[in-house]
């Protein structure tokens, strides 16, 4: 894979991320924390094992024969994701597809972008040559076009009447979204932290002569068991809370809510299937994969949430704001695939 395939590929991680929660729309006769663990399942255990067990033989073994450090550290920056990612949808719950994920996307891309080297004392990395350099402008890039879209939200929250978010956004709640969004974004950067940390695997399935492509999937099955521990403990506390263990029982009698909840987990997980597939063709410059997920997500759920409503009856400024995050934001992608080649 070339490295502007490799690059292409993030992207359309990205586009996964956008589109996982539509499905929840479809859900109807659930409560929250019971489909979410549904998502949960699907996601964070079943599809990931199944696709690691069939792209690269003697995964089992790779995570068995691993240096237990390297399983603890992946496991717990898993987990870190699993308390920010319980949030990420009630971030969408109260800001809509568009601005909650833009939001929440933005830290999280920042933050998984930019730490990962400066803690690993590879800081100097991200300007040693002219592509290093091009690649980090993109990064920066892509976080002014996330400022743009949150602009863009700021504006909205000041046009619209409590009738008109309600419509595009049921519980629309821009202070109470903004404090879910930064709290979700900065701890859900611990799965880029989870995701570069083990390398030791990659490297095992890399002498076994498992595909590049393919490589990655080990860590990917270990940091979300961090992730899926935290998801289930809290879903089982909630309904336990709430006495809603009975949901199960009529999803299994009607297959629909479950079928979409599960769906909705195998979307989640593909942005991170594809970003360790990209991987490997991007060479030393790998770290930026996820600022290339993050940023994609952010400009395809944009245009979901356009596509949806979110912005209906906003004024010609907030359109113009929306409208430049999005471009900036596709240039930013621009920008990392012609790093490239430099």
């Amino acid at each position: 894979m070339g490295t502007v395939a490799g690059t292409l590929v993030c992207a359309l991680g990205g586009l996964a991320g956008a589109a996982f929660a539509l499905p929840f729309r479809a859900v109807k006769g659930m409560k929250y924390e019971s489909y979410w663990l549904v998502y949960a399942i699907a996601g964070l255990v079943v599809f990931p094992a199944l696709l690691a067990q069939t792209t690269c033989p003697g995964v089992w073994d790779f995570i068995g024969n691993a240096d237990g450090s390297v399983l603890a550290r992946c496991i717990g920056f898993g987990a870190l994701w699993g308390v920010g990612g319980l949030t990420w949808g009630l971030m969408i719950r109260y800001l809509g597809i568009g601005l909650g994920l833009a939001i929440g996307c933005g830290l999280c891309s920042a933050t998984g972008t930019l730490i990962p080297p400066i803690v690993s004392g590879r800081a100097g990395d991200l300007f040693k040559d002219t592509a290093a350099i091009v690649t980090f402008v993109s990064v920066l890039v892509s976080l002014f076009g996330i400022v743009l879209v949150g602009f863009a939200g700021k504006l909205k929250e000041g046009e619209l009447d409590e009738e008109a978010k309600k419509k595009a956004v049921a519980e629309f709640d821009f202070k109470k979204g903004m404090v879910v969004a930064l709290f979700s974004g900065i701890a859900s950067a611990g799965m880029n932290f989870g995701l570069q940390g083990g390398a030791p695997l990659e490297a095992a399935a890399a002498g076994a002569g498992v595909d590049q492509k393919w490589i990655g999937m080990p860590v990917l099955v270990i940091v979300l068991w961090g992730g899926f521990v935290v998801n289930a403990a809290w879903c089982l506390w909630q309904n336990a809370k709430n006495g809603s263990f009975a949901d199960y029982a009529n999803g299994a009698k009607s297959v629909a809510p479950v079928a979409f909840a599960a769906f909705a987990g195998v979307l989640w997980a593909c942005q991170f299937v594809c970003q360790k597939v990209g991987e490997p063709a991007m060479g030393e410059m790998r770290y930026i994969s996820f600022a290339v997920v993050m940023g994609s997500c952010v400009l395809f759920s944009s245009l979901i949430g356009v596509v949806l409503g979110e912005w209906k009856g906003t004024g010609v400024k907030t359109r113009i704001a929306l409208g430049a995050g999005l471009a900036v934001l596709a240039a930013s992608i621009g920008i990392a695939v012609v790093a490239k080649s430099l």
